[in-house]
């Protein structure tokens, strides 16, 4: 079978490699789309030659796991992986293995594994969100155009920071209440808030602000540093202004210790049934592209996420 495999330099590359041996909790799956993340793609670029990245996939099941748990043979399924998703064939344990329900394209379910459940494990940090407010940076990100469907839905009330007044219309659109552009400035939001949710995906001065516009007793959950891993707080402002929590989440972290990742993303594949949620595809390619898809994503090129297609080993 075929698979991306980094080769030295951070060179992308379509290799033969020996099929995968379910565990037997795994299904045996064959994947047909796969999805992108900023994130997988960074790591990608820096790893060692011989690595086999892919975080989200989604196909059909060519052999259901021995322990006879899981989706049977036949049955359409999203799912994601540490490592390997990017590959014809992946095993991959059931706890972390969702069947698609009729009317949910492949494609668009190979978006919602990593991002879909960051956004929604985030999202749960803030307990009933109904009538708080909720504010999303980077919220025409990955994760950020499913945390505002998902927060909107959930009764909150929701603002948005994006990137260029361009992004206002898209995330008024994901069901932000209010949209404003990440400045220095941030009075626009902040006149909104204070938030007793945020979900903070750009680190760098935006934490900063974020943590500014928190409401005591509330919490900032932290997934991403886009905009750089340090910042700089008045910490007196910030204990002195009552009870308010900074925490991080990475998603595979959550899956190892919290309930199956399958059970969360079940739920998301059943509101993208219902038409309730759905992610913003700009970009389709035969996964031999990589190289470019990647370069594209990295440089912000397109709007939306990027969905590889495993067709034809890739030649």
């Amino acid at each position: 079978m075929q698979a991306i495999v980094m080769e030295a330099g951070g060179v992308f590359a379509v290799r033969d490699v020996p099929p995968p041996e379910p565990k037997p909790s795994e299904a045996l799956v064959r994947v047909e789309a796969i999805s992108l993340n900023r994130g997988e793609a960074t790591r990608a670029l820096s790893a060692r030659a011989g690595t086999r990245p892919g975080w989200d996939l989604a196909g059909v099941v060519e052999r259901q796991a021995a322990d006879g748990s899981g989706p049977a043979a036949g049955t359409r399924v999203a799912g994601l992986l540490a490592s390997g998703a990017w590959s014809e064939l992946a095993a991959v344990p059931v706890r972390q293995l969702a069947a698609i329900p009729d009317g949910v394209a492949t494609e668009q379910a190979a978006c919602l594994p990593v991002a879909g459940l960051t956004a929604l494990y985030a999202l749960k940090r803030g307990g009933d969100l109904l009538g708080k407010r909720v504010l999303v940076t980077g919220a025409t990100g990955g994760v950020g155009h499913f945390a505002c469907q998902l927060a909107r839905q959930a009764g909150a009330r929701v603002t948005a920071i994006v990137r260029t007044a361009g992004d206002v219309p898209r995330a008024l659109g994901f069901g932000a209440h209010h949209a404003a552009v990440m400045a220095e400035d941030q009075g626009e939001a902040a006149s909104l808030g204070p938030f007793d949710l945020i979900v903070e995906s750009v680190g760098g001065p935006s934490l900063a602000r974020s943590l500014g516009m928190l409401a005591p007793g509330g919490i900032c959950v932290v997934f991403g540093v886009t905009g750089g891993p340090e910042t700089t707080i008045d910490a007196r402002a910030f204990y002195m202004s009552g009870s308010r929590t900074v925490t991080g989440l990475a998603v595979f972290e959550e899956i190892k210790s919290g309930e199956p990742a399958a059970r969360g993303l079940s739920l998301l594949l059943t509101l993208a049934a219902e038409g309730r949620l759905a992610a913003e595809i700009a970009v389709r390619r035969p996964w031999a592209e990589m190289p470019a898809a990647a370069a594209d994503l990295l440089a912000r090129r397109h709007k939306g996420k990027t969905v590889l297609l495993v067709q034809d080993g890739g030649r």
